[in-house]
């Protein structure tokens, strides 16, 4: 994304989120927990906002997303988006799926990595948020479930029967995009939808410690090796060479990468810059 602003200024306070930033990491918690954090237009389109003002003013260098209370994410609010949205007409319903979509291009395009972390429920929008996130780490208390099938709509809701078969493959895939049947934190991990699996009601800490350590490193490589995680996908292999060829003799002359040279000649660890 551009850093490049026009005449708005940034946003404060977020309305539908909690919004906190400390060494670089950012925390942004779904703050509904009397819901199960469930999500409304209003909290769908500040995560698409927020995300985008984050990649333009560049001192965020990682992002911790959490849920509070007793889940991560149990999805769409019932009254506040299915039952508004039989009440819309056609060109309305186009703009409010676009924008659900958004939400999880700006995840998947901002230029840090993002740490879902969950712990409890992940159903419908929630697990496709935890899915576009670039590691979920999470404890024995999650649980994911693609619930769209369930209330009549297509699983492939949000950009998820893209970026699920890519990390579980098309088979699993099928069976949780079809079904919607409720995956554990064990079979989770065991297909490969969960990066980490921790301790009871560790998610948080290692989460915001995994968010520590990239927000530590080198910003720009980290970047750009998310952005070719996200192009390559539907790339021929000679495309992707030649696009990593490309992104190396950029970072080639970057300051990191000779910083990375001065700390081993010198025998300390590097100071990047993310330049």
């Amino acid at each position: 994304m551009s850093p490049f602003t026009g005449s708005a200024a940034p946003t404060s306070p977020w309305r539908h989120l909690r919004v906190e930033h400390a060494d670089g990491v950012a925390t942004v918690t779904l703050a509904r927990p009397e819901r199960l954090n469930a999500l409304t237009l209003g909290a769908y389109a500040d995560l698409r906002d927020l995300l985008a003002e984050l990649s333009r003013e560049r001192s965020v260098r990682a992002l911790v997303l959490a849920g509070e209370g007793r889940g991560f994410c149990s999805g769409g609010d019932v009254d506040e988006i299915i039952g508004a949205t039989l009440d819309m007409d056609t060109a309305q319903l186009l703009d409010f799926n676009r924008m659900t979509g958004q939400v999880v291009r700006a995840v998947r395009e901002c230029p840090f990595p993002v740490i879902a972390a969950v712990h409890g429920v992940a159903a419908g929008a929630g697990a496709v948020l935890a899915l576009a996130a670039d590691f979920r780490i999470a404890d024995p208390s999650a649980r994911f479930a693609f619930l769209f099938t369930r209330v009549g709509l297509s699983g492939g809701d949000m950009g998820a029967a893209y970026l699920l078969p890519r990390v579980v493959g098309l088979g699993h895939a099928t069976r949780l995009l079809m079904l919607g049947e409720q995956v554990r934190a064990p079979e989770a991990e065991r297909i490969g939808l969960i990066s980490e699996l921790t301790d009871e009601s560790g998610a948080d800490a290692a989460a915001h410690a995994l968010a520590l350590r990239l927000a530590q490193g080198p910003a720009l490589a980290l970047a750009q090796t998310k952005a070719l995680l996200t192009s390559e996908l539907d790339m021929p292999l000679s495309a992707a060479i030649e696009l990593d060829a490309a992104t190396q003799a950029l970072l080639m002359t970057g300051r990191d990468y000779a910083e990375f040279h001065a700390a081993f000649t010198q025998k300390r660890p590097p100071k990047w810059q993310g330049r």
